[in-house]
């Protein structure tokens, strides 16, 4: 039995219920930003070579299934505890900003978030993002799906600097932000 599918599986299907639950009756407009995925106002399109990295999620069946890895029972009991502290942190990054959106797009009402996570990087949810898909494949108990989530990282870095190019020309207060808070992802290197 490949447990460590079913316990990544149950874990992302709690932590999704509860996410969709509590910001059904907190923030149902976070929720129907997020359902959003045709964007009006697209800067670049995102290479499809990155999108290689949904593989990551083939390859821990396949790995399992011929016995190429072995991880070790604590390193897939930790890599699932660190998945979910990525949840978790992205719930708290929703709750600060609810003009989270799947799409990238300035709303009327929307304003500069500095508050929070944002203190300290200006794209708080892609570090939780990368938190999570980087350390999935381990937590699948696969090593050799580390290879196609890496990809996640450009994938990532080309998202932001799209995303910060629309946020710089439409959103009032955005430049200012990247003066006072200067890493995009990671405190103190990007």
């Amino acid at each position: 039995m490949f447990w460590e599918a079913w316990i990544y599986w149950l874990e992302f299907s709690i932590i999704t219920f509860f996410i969709a639950a509590y910001f059904l009756k907190k923030s149902p407009e976070l929720l129907s930003r997020r359902m959003k995925y045709r964007e009006k106002d697209t800067t670049k399109k995102t290479p499809a070579i990155f999108n290689l990295f949904f593989v990551g999620y083939i390859i821990p069946g396949i790995d399992f299934r011929f016995h190429w890895s072995s991880v070790p029972v604590w390193i897939v009991i930790i890599s699932n505890i660190i998945v979910l502290l990525g949840y978790i942190f992205i719930i708290f990054v929703f709750n600060q900003n609810s003009y989270a959106s799947t799409i990238i797009q300035v709303e009327k009402e929307q304003q500069v978030i500095t508050t929070g996570p944002y203190s300290i990087v200006r794209n708080p949810m892609y570090l939780g993002m990368l938190l999570m898909l980087l350390i999935t494949p381990l937590a699948l108990g696969s090593y050799w799906a580390v290879l196609p989530f890496l990809l996640s990282v450009p994938m990532n870095i080309f998202r932001i600097k799209n995303e910060e190019e629309v946020l710089l020309r439409d959103l009032p207060g955005y430049k200012e932000y990247c003066i006072k808070t200067p890493y995009r992802l990671i405190p103190l290197i990007w």
